[in-house]
């Protein structure tokens, strides 16, 4: 099975390459379109902002590759953000390929922005993805901007209000928080992807 992390920029790609050595899978990262279309899947990583990470998808003409992608595709952290419709952040418009839109959190007296830390799960369907996530389980985040819970949700959170953790539309999935710093159940789900 081959495996291709796209080369977008994201600085959390080290660490996700080394979770993904753990479960057996040697991941390459590329911007090659070639490669990235050849791949079994395709995993997006990104920490940073909505439009820097747009703008380096088009520097690297990967728009309309990723758009047109067939194969499981995962987003990660900023990543996921960038496989839906459009980003309060900046302005942006995204990937597009998830219908939905990316929201920054409302600031509030007990809420710091961004939300920062372990946070708990709630499945809210069954999908291979989330084989053997229980309810209550705990993931690592960090992140400023959510995508509100909708058909898409596969997984939701709470930081003042319902969020999405986990989304998914066709062949295209994403996880708001960072697996590859989120211990056990971080590992299952990337685990879980590479079983898609």
């Amino acid at each position: 099975m081959s495996v291709v992390l796209v080369d977008a920029g994201g600085t959390n790609i080290g660490s996700v390459r080394y979770a993904l050595q753990r479960l057996g899978a040697d991941a390459a990262l590329t911007a090659d379109a070639a490669q990235i279309r050849a791949a079994d899947k395709v995993i997006l990583p990104g920490v940073g902002a909505a439009g820097p990470g747009m703008a380096r998808l088009r520097e690297l003409g990967l728009v309309d590759l990723i758009r047109s992608l067939t194969q499981p595709v995962l987003g990660v952290c900023l990543g996921m953000q960038l496989l839906c419709e459009h980003s309060e952040e900046s302005d942006t418009a995204c990937l597009g390929v998830i219908p939905a839109q990316v929201r920054r959190f409302e600031e509030a007296p007990d809420l710091c922005v961004p939300h920062m830390g372990w946070n708990q799960l709630s499945p809210q369907v069954q999908h291979p993805l989330l084989k053997s996530l229980h309810e209550g389980d705990w993931a690592y985040f960090v992140h400023s901007y959510a995508v509100p819970v909708g058909t898409y949700t596969l997984v939701s959170s709470d930081y003042g209000n319902r969020f999405s953790a986990v989304i998914a539309s066709g062949n295209f999935h994403g996880m708001q928080f960072h697996p590859e710093r989120s211990a056990g159940v971080g590992a299952k789900l990337l685990k879980n992807f590479l079983d898609l």
